[in-house]
């Protein structure tokens, strides 16, 4: 099943690599395979490298380095919000989001992103530029559209990172009950009297800034520490019952 980790994509497969050298005609050529486990070259050792797929005996890809390091299956996240209206003219009837390696934060964001531009689409609303820019405050190594259209290489892959760029919002909470007055949150990140908030619910979002904050006694805090904690904030928006159990609490 691809979605329990057998699908077939080349990030799966088996490599072994083999230091390479320069023939007569410049071309990479392997010497040998290397032990990466007891491979002892330092840093300043820079190594020709080829790679060679277990089913393609023979074929050998060049890998290159630099001083931000290697860039094999280096891809930058896939994001195709902005062709949602030409899915549907095209027929596509569902699209999917991946989430196995992701948190429910990051799912209910994009799905919420999708489906607005879904419905946009098929009640024939201009593309709002917004979506990209909610996508944009997710942690992600850049974007890219694929093959959706032809690019440059650069657009595909990236030079000078290999890990996930800081996002700007932050999940820091869910909502674990409600009173009339106040949400009690169990604390996922860092957060504090001052900070601008979103509510994100099933019915909708709501920024606020927030203003109170106290423990699960009543007493007064400035600061929600982090990860482990529960509190109390200002309810600052009536939740219906049946959405409580899916809030979550983003600080902007």
């Amino acid at each position: 099943d691809s979605n329990q980790g057998a699908c077939t994509n080349s990030c799966r497969w088996r490599y072994q690599v083999h230091e390479a050298t320069d023939d007569d005609a410049g071309d990479l050529i392997p010497v040998k395979p290397m032990d990466l486990a007891s491979d002892t070259q330092g840093p300043a050792v820079q190594l020709q490298v080829l790679l060679q797929e277990e089913g393609r005996p023979g074929e050998y890809l060049p890998a290159f380095e630099d001083e931000f390091g290697t860039y094999i299956m280096n891809s930058r996240d896939l994001r195709a919000v902005q062709h949602v209206s030409r899915f549907c003219e095209m027929g596509i009837s569902s699209l999917k989001i991946e989430g196995r390696t992701k948190s429910h934060y990051y799912v209910a964001r994009t799905a919420q992103v999708y489906r607005r531009a879904i419905d946009d689409a098929t009640s024939g609303r201009p593309f709002d530029m917004g979506m990209m820019e909610e996508l944009d405050m997710l942690a992600n190594r850049g974007y890219t559209e694929g093959f959706y259209r032809r690019h440059p290489p650069a657009e595909y892959q990236s030079y000078e990172q290999g890990s996930q760029s800081g996002n700007r919002q932050r999940f820091v909470g869910e909502v674990l009950d409600a009173s009339d007055e106040w949400l009690t949150i169990a604390v996922k990140n860092h957060f504090e009297v001052g900070d601008s908030m979103e509510l994100m619910t099933p019915g909708g979002n709501r920024a606020f800034e927030l203003t109170e904050l106290e423990d699960e006694a009543g007493g007064t805090l400035s600061v929600a520490p982090g990860s482990g904690h529960v509190v109390r904030i200002r309810r600052p928006v009536e939740i219906p019952e049946e959405d409580l159990p899916h809030c979550l609490l983003v600080r902007r």
